[in-house]
């Protein structure tokens, strides 16, 4: 299929926006958690997921975690320790920028993590996950697929456009070449961790536009009932002319110029 243009996208995804504003409404009233996990390979278009999904939510109820690397501190700690200090309270929306998952991705193709500690992980993670559905958390994963191809594509990209120059790094460039051994650590990890209790959703992200589409959709389908009218407000008539901005110690700076 051709891939989707961008007014296209902005046309079918702005629907779908007011039910994901509908959802944080729902979530703040009813005090629900919402956890959303992005998983996928370099340059899958996790960003681009996790902006359609949130890029309209107030931001002091949705946060985006994007842990860095562990510092040595942390890599003594139990390994899901970091992450749960950023799961969601009360009312709170929380987009994990890749997660705990590093382990049995990144971390074991990439050799940062032994095969006992990728082990360890595999067997704990339904049990961790256990844990957070049983205490009420609404826990979603989603994997973004993408073809080398494509991901070679993005990866050029990133290297021509100084815009995004800086999403690439040595770890990507060294990913080109165990694109096969990124597939059977998935499919591993698959295996260990889609469980009843918190099932994977995989969506192809060849085409990005789509594939935000079909996960902000998906996303929306498996939430019970949304609805929930915002509180009433009185908008009164100002009762007079608007006032204009005054100034006293200093003056606005120069508009930029247009011509």
């Amino acid at each position: 299929m051709p891939k989707l243009k961008k007014k296209a996208y902005e046309k079918l995804l702005a629907p779908m926006e007011e039910e994901l504003v509908a959802m944080a409404r729902w979530a703040r009233v009813t005090g629900q958690r919402i956890c959303v996990v992005f998983e996928g390979r370099d340059t899958a278009g996790k960003g681009g997921a996790i902006r359609a999904v949130g890029g309209r939510l107030n931001p002091r109820q949705t946060r985006v975690v994007a842990l860095s690397k562990p510092s040595e501190q942390e890599r003594s700690q139990w390994y899901f320790q970091r992450y749960v200090p950023h799961l969601p309270s009360a009312g709170e929306i929380v987009l994990f920028d890749r997660s705990w998952y590093n382990r049995a991705g990144v971390e074991q193709v990439m050799g940062f993590a032994s095969e006992a500690e990728v082990a360890k992980f595999l067997r704990e993670a339904p049990v961790f996950e256990r844990m957070l559905v049983d205490d009420g958390i609404l826990l979603f994963k989603y994997w973004l697929t993408t073809d080398q191809e494509s991901q070679e594509e993005r990866l050029r990209e990133r290297l021509e456009d100084p815009l995004k120059r800086w999403k690439l790094s040595p770890i990507d460039l060294a990913a080109r070449e165990k694109y096969d051994a990124y597939t059977r650590a998935r499919e591993a990890m698959l295996a260990a961790t889609h469980t009843d209790h918190a099932p994977w959703t995989l969506v192809d992200f060849n085409d990005q536009k789509r594939g935000r589409l079909t996960l902000v959709r998906d996303l929306l389908d498996r939430l019970p009932d949304t609805a929930c009218e915002p509180e009433p407000l009185d908008f009164p008539e100002l009762g007079h002319e608007p006032v204009r901005e005054s100034y006293g110690v200093l003056q606005p700076i120069a508009d930029y110029p247009l011509d």
